[in-house]
């Protein structure tokens, strides 16, 4: 009898686990890939997800956004994070593999921040400056009225959503001085202009707390200043999926887009609206 009540016993707690929806309920996983100016935040916003939906795992990873569009159209990222517009042939691989050209989402506002070490006595450059200095025009800081200095130009790396927009934007399709040494990340930047004072590098607003954000035409790179579109060179940070997101895809980018807006914030972005 002993051993018929123990087996019973095991025979129920075998049930009892095996059927408990619980036990059965598998973590769902969303993958985000892309722009290391989002990298930060998208961090952020994960750890603040996870810890509201524990069922639910997101995964963040940098490279660039280049790098998180190809993942997106080769299916191993659900969502690519970007700092700038799909290109068009990316728009087209996306509409050949999914009948779809994406889905952008806004998320966050950034201003385009021009990093100079603390101790560089320049405060503002023109748009003017700003381009002739990273084509290679100006190459001491004393034509802008800085030290008798070189200067040191840093770039982000041809696969990175800033490089392309800062191109685009700032130097209007003409190419980077062959001298400008390249970072693989903003953070790569941010150390590099903190180690040198002769140094000149970009990057998302919320990097470089301790470094000089350069005025551009006098006026400086501040919440209001982007909100309102006062500061020249202002851009959209998005996520994008192949399609309509669904699952915890879809619900972890409405949370995003409502209470995430408050880590947007925090990390020193611009939020889509005022919290």
């Amino acid at each position: 009898m002993k051993n018929l009540a123990l087996k019973l016993t095991i025979l129920i707690l075998f049930c009892m686990i095996n059927c408990s929806p619980l036990f059965h309920r598998q973590a769902e996983i969303v993958r985000i890939k892309g722009s290391d100016t989002m990298l930060i935040l998208a961090t952020r916003w994960a750890e603040e997800y996870m810890k509201l939906n524990p069922n639910v795992s997101v995964y963040v990873e940098g490279g660039g956004t280049e790098k998180g569009v190809a993942a997106l159209i080769k299916g191993k990222a659900d969502i690519c994070a970007a700092s700038r517009p799909l290109r068009a042939q990316e728009a087209r691989l996306l509409a050949e593999k999914y009948r779809y050209i994406g889905i952008s989402h806004l998320v966050a506002k950034d201003a385009l921040s021009i990093y100079v070490h603390p101790e560089n006595p320049v405060q503002n450059l023109s748009l003017t400056q700003l381009k002739q200095v990273f084509r290679g025009a100006i190459t001491n800081w004393n034509q802008v009225g800085g030290n008798n200095d070189p200067i040191l130009v840093l770039i982000r790396s041809p696969n990175s959503g800033t490089y392309l927009y800062f191109n685009e934007h700032v130097l209007e399709g003409e190419p980077y001085s062959k001298f400008a040494q390249v970072m693989p990340t903003t953070s790569a930047v941010v150390k590099t202009v903190a180690e040198n004072k002769e140094a000149i590098g970009y990057g998302g607003i919320a990097y470089g707390i301790t470094l000089k954000h350069c005025q551009i035409d006098e006026i400086a790179p501040t919440e209001e200043n982007v909100r309102n579109d006062a500061y020249p060179i202002i851009r959209y940070l998005y996520l994008y999926t192949t399609n309509t997101p669904r699952g915890a895809v879809k619900s972890f980018i409405d949370w995003v887009l409502k209470d995430g807006q408050k880590t947007v914030t925090e990390v020193g972005y611009i939020s889509l609206w005022k919290n």
